[in-house]
């Protein structure tokens, strides 16, 4: 039975799910929602989640939401490519690697993002500055495990790369749509700012599956 997968376009957390069915080769049938629409809030979607947030992901008689949730079911029912390692060593670090980009690395990017994309903010006010230098600690941290692995989660990518790469890839985007208020912020591009950021970028993007977890609007949008 084919996966079923409920997103809306550009959201992180969903993206974070599709990107561990992508590492796992998995197929899955997407259900794209519309947030302007408030889809996700309709009473048909509420029916599938109460919450009304994405992803969902259902497969049968079952439906789970919560994107690491998710990640971690993958593991158990489709074993092959681990997402946490194959050692309960890996499973330690990749879980604590993991958690630590979802608990510092959406706000440090929120708090840079969500005023140049929802605000229209295109000045560098020291608001943002103090922001970017917020980001620019928590890119540091990605950096440093970079110089050891190829991966966030090691020498494969597993959890911690399906956790960060949709916020490294949203800024990637605000340097390409938004060039001259990320460079104001110090935030140019991502080879200059983190090479082993911006090659980790790329080796992510050439792992087969990836390409079709990117948000649609962005090629409509090109």
């Amino acid at each position: 039975m084919t996966l079923e997968f409920w997103t809306v376009s550009g959201a992180p957390s969903p993206w974070r799910a599709a990107l561990g069915m992508a590492f796992k080769g998995l197929e899955y049938d997407v259900h794209l929602l519309s947030a302007g629409q408030k889809e996700h809030k309709s009473d048909a979607y509420l029916a599938i989640n109460p919450r009304g947030t994405v992803p969902t992901v259902k497969d049968g008689d079952m439906t789970l939401g919560q994107s690491i949730a998710v990640l971690a079911w993958l593991d158990r029912k489709f074993p092959a490519s681990p997402l946490f390692g194959e050692t309960p060593q890996d499973a330690g670090t990749i879980w604590q690697r993991t958690m630590d980009v979802f608990d510092y690395l959406p706000d440090a990017t929120s708090g840079v993002l969500s005023p140049i994309f929802f605000d229209g903010a295109d000045k560098a006010t020291d608001d943002l500055k103090a922001a970017a230098k917020t980001l620019q600690a928590e890119l540091k941290h990605l950096t440093d495990t970079l110089a050891q692995h190829p991966f966030l989660s090691g020498t494969r990518p597993g959890a911690v790369d399906a956790v960060a790469f949709p916020h490294v890839r949203l800024i990637q985007r605000a340097m390409e749509t938004k060039p001259q208020i990320m460079q104001d912020l110090g935030l140019p591009d991502l080879t200059a700012l983190s090479p082993e950021i911006a090659a980790w970028v790329q080796r992510v993007e050439a792992l087969p599956n990836v390409a079709q977890t990117f948000p649609p609007h962005w090629a409509n949008a090109a």
